[in-house]
C-alpha cells in the first residue's frame, strides 16, 4: 500500500526510541522507502548501524554532513511524502513549536511543507507540564497531527500518561494521511462555530455554553480533505485556513452572507442566540434598590432559514442542540428551515456536546432519511458528517 512513498522518520532522545526499529520494519513490509533522521541524543538509545540495516538507507544525524553539495535539511524535506517524529521528546516538541532549528531534525521540520505526524513520549509529569501542553496546542493549531501518548507503566517507574502510542496506531494514522484523497479539492466550505454574544451593556452579555469545538473539528477536516475552508467563529482560533472572528448574531450573518455566493456548502455549527437586547445600554447598568431588572429582548435574524431561501447550488447544513425529544424536534426543524441536512445532538448528556471533545449525533436529510453516528471524538464525527454530505 506504500509503494512509491517515502516516509521520513525522526527519532529523538527518549527511551521509546528502541520501539521505532519495529515501526521501520512495518513501513518496509508495505514497500515504503524509509529515511531516518536522529537527534544526537537518540544515539544513546539506538544505534546508527541498526537503523541503517532496517531502513536500508543512510541515517542522518549531523546537520553539516552534506553529500553531493546539497543542503541536507532541504533534500530530505523534498524527497519525503510525510514526516513522522517518534518518539518526540518535550525538548524537541518545544523547539519545533518555537521555530528553533539547532539540529538536522528540527531544521528539516522547519523546511517541511507536507504532513507532519508527531507521537510524543515522556515522563507523565513532563507531559502534563502546562508549557508542554501549550506547545502541543500550538503545533495542532498550525496543522501538525499529534498522536497523544497512552497511560500505563513508564520506564522511569511512574504510572501515568506518557507512554508512546501503540505502534499500530502510529502506523495506521501515517498510512491514512499518506493515502488520503483530497476529496474536497475545488470545494469552498464555510463553517460557523461558537456561541454568539449579545451585549446588554459594556460589561454584561447574553450567550450560551457552546465551545465551538464541533465547528472547529469540521473546519479542520474540510481543510485536510482539500477544501477551501472559511471558519466564521466567536472564538480566538489560529489555523492555516481563513478565520473570520465575529461576536454577535448580526456580525455572523454579515460574514456568512459575504462568503455564501461562492460557497459549495455552508455548515451552521454555531450556537446563534435567538434573542438580543432591544436597547443595549451605552453605559454600565447600575444596581438599584429594586429587586428586579427587566430587559426587553427581540428576535435575532434566523441565519439558517434565510440562507435556505437564498441557496441555488449550495448545500446548507444546520445544527440543533436538544435537551429532550431529539428526533421529533429535529424533524420539525429541518422541515421549517428547509436545509439540506440537519445535525442533531443531545445536550442533556454530560459525556458529549458542549465543551466535550466527544459527540454523538443524528444526521437528518431533506428527503426524510436519518443516520445515527455513535459517540466518538469530534474529529471523527466531523469526518462522518462530511462523508454523508459528500457521498
Amino acid at each position: 500500500m506504500l509503494s512509491g512513498k517515502t516516509v521520513l522518520i525522526g527519532i529523538t532522545g527518549g527511551i521509546a526510541a528502541y520501539k521505532i526499529c519495529e515501526l521501520i520494519r512495518m513501513f518496509k513490509r508495505h514497500n515504503a522507502n524509509v529515511r531516518v533522521i536522529c537527534t544526537p541524543n537518540a544515539m544513546n538509545f539506538v544505534t546508527k548501524l541498526t537503523l541503517q540495516n532496517l531502513s536500508q538507507n543512510e541515517v542522518g544525524i549531523e546537520e553539516f554532513e552534506i553529500p553531493d553539495f546539497k543542503p541536507e535539511h532541504i533534500s530530505y524535506a523534498d524527497e519525503a511524502d510525510i514526516m513522522l517524529i517518534a518518539p518526540a521528546t518535550a525538548n524537541t516538541i518545544g523547539k519545533i513549536a518555537n521555530g528553533i532549528c539547532d539540529n538536522l531534525l528540527t531544521s528539516i521540520v522547519c523546511a517541511f511543507k507536507k504532513p507532519v505526524v508527531i507521537a510524543p513520549a515522556m515522563n507523565c509529569n513532563m507531559w502534563e507540564n502546562p508549557i508542554v501542553q501549550e506547545n502541543i496546542q500550538k503545533l495542532r493549531s498550525t496543522g501538525y497531527e499529534i498522536i497523544e501518548p497512552e497511560s500505563g507503566f513508564l520506564a522511569c517507574g511512574y504510572n501515568g500518561t506518557g507512554r508512546l502510542a501503540d505502534l499500530n496506531k502510529i502506523f495506521d494514522k501515517t498510512v491514512e494521511i499518506i493515502n488520503s484523497k483530497k476529496k474536497l479539492t475545488g470545494k469552498k466550505i464555510v463553517i460557523t462555530a461558537g456561541g454568539t454574544i449579545e451585549d446588554i451593556d459594556p460589561v454584561r452579555y447574553i450567550s450560551n455554553y457552546s465551545s465551538g469545538k464541533m465547528g472547529l473539528a469540521l473546519a479542520d477536516e474540510a481543510f485536510q480533505q482539500g477544501a477551501e475552508t472559511v471558519l466564521i467563529t466567536t472564538k480566538d482560533i489560529v489555523r492555516p485556513y481563513k478565520i473570520i472572528k465575529v461576536k454577535s448574531a448580526d456580525e455572523m450573518k454579515q460574514a456568512v452572507e459575504a462568503d455564501f455566493g461562492g460557497a459549495d456548502c455552508v455548515i451552521m455549527a454555531a450556537a446563534v442566540a435567538d434573542y438580543r437586547v432591544k436597547n443595549k445600554a451605552e453605559q454600565k447598568i447600575k444596581k438599584t434598590d429594586s429587586d428586579s431588572l427587566t430587559l426587553e429582548l427581540i428576535k435575532n435574524p434566523d441565519i439558517l432559514k434565510e440562507l435556505c431561501t437564498k441557496k441555488t447550488t449550495q448545500k446548507v447544513v444546520g445544527f440543533c442542540a436538544e435537551s429532550e425529544n431529539l428526533i421529533e424536534n429535529a424533524q420539525e426543524k429541518i422541515r421549517k428551515k428547509g436545509c439540506d441536512y440537519l445535525i442533531a445532538n443531545d445536550i442533556s448528556r454530560k459525556d458529549i456536546g458542549f465543551a466535550s471533545d466527544y459527540n454523538e449525533v443524528v444526521i437528518f436529510n431533506k428527503n426524510g432519511g436519518q443516520k445515527r453516528i455513535e459517540r466518538a471524538p469530534k474529529n471523527i464525527i466531523a469526518r462522518k458528517i462530511l462523508e454523508e454530505i459528500y457521498e
